[in-house]
């Protein structure tokens, strides 16, 4: 609409908009469940190339570079094996104890350091958080995919290394039930690296905790010896069979060494751990998405 001065010039055009208030959105606000999954789905490119570079910068300062990601679990491996397998006897009783411990260690070393990863990827990117609006899940969703990268030449040293170390194991098509074992790991390691990620941005002092809880997990998990020889109490046994990570490896090792398809009852445990630890981890993530630029302050 045009109106006129007195003078008879035309004056400033008037332009009336009508704003519906019920459809304004608050800036920051938490969007619901299925919108902020379709959001993270948008950032997948981002989630992909915060892995890789962050990936290649890790091993771009050190002179071997990427060995270390096989040399790592590799000396761990040795070191266990010389205390437990050597000093205490704990390979008693396991047939092919070097690839028994072979994939302890690099199974549990995925693991370990995915959730590491995953809880400490709100509180380490404080600046990114506070600047940009994005879906702050694919921070810990992008730390689990960097260290399942890194992991990918650890396994295939794995396989070398059980595959040379006597006594030599053959490849059978059971080794082709490794992939939905790792796969169900990755998601277990997703769940654990989201649920961390949100108390460790309330309160960093977690990290400290964290630290100890996974050395106990990892003895917790049967890395290096047998429960059978030092648990008798078969409620305790059940317990402690009932561990997600010692699932892991007592399925990893039935397909690899022993050429045993795992149970059903197996499949179930760890499923069931795996599905209801990304779930839970994701819903609590998602449900203080609104707090992380103030808590990471």
């Amino acid at each position: 609409m045009t109106e006129q001065t007195p003078s008879g010039a035309p004056a400033r055009e008037t332009i009336r908009v009508a704003v519906d208030i019920d459809s304004l959105v608050r800036v920051g606000t938490r969007p619901g469940l299925g919108a902020y999954i379709k959001s993270l789905w948008s950032y997948r490119n981002f989630i992909s190339y915060d892995a890789f570079s962050r990936l290649r910068s890790s091993i771009s300062s050190d002179r071997l570079g990427p060995v270390w990601l096989v040399l790592t679990p590799v000396l761990n491996g040795l070191t266990y094996f010389l205390i437990f397998g050597l000093l205490l006897q704990t390979s008693r009783g396991i047939e092919n104890f070097v690839g028994y411990l072979i994939i302890g260690v690099f199974a549990f070393q995925y693991t370990s350091k995915s959730v590491m990863g995953g809880a400490r990827s709100i509180a380490n990117n404080r600046k990114v958080v506070e600047a940009f609006t994005f879906p702050r899940a694919s921070l810990p969703l992008a730390a689990v995919i960097r260290e399942s990268f890194s992991f990918a030449p650890a396994l295939a040293a794995m396989i070398v290394l059980i595959l040379a170390f006597p006594p030599a194991e053959r490849i059978t098509w059971l080794w082709l039930l490794a992939a939905p074992i790792l796969f169900l790991q990755m998601l277990l390691n997703l769940g654990l690296g989201l649920l961390l990620a949100r108390l460790v941005a309330g309160t960093r002092d977690v990290l400290n905790v964290l630290t100890f809880a996974l050395r106990i997990w990892m003895y917790a998990s049967g890395v290096f010896y047998s429960f059978d020889r030092f648990v008798s109490h078969p409620t305790a046994l059940a317990v402690l069979e009932a561990n997600p990570l010692h699932q892991v490896l007592t399925m990893l090792r039935q397909v690899l060494l022993y050429g045993e398809a795992p149970a059903l009852g197996q499949w179930g445990v760890l499923g069931g751990w795996a599905v209801g630890a990304l779930v839970v981890g994701f819903v609590v993530f998602w449900s203080a998405e609104e707090t992380y630029s103030r808590e990471s302050k």
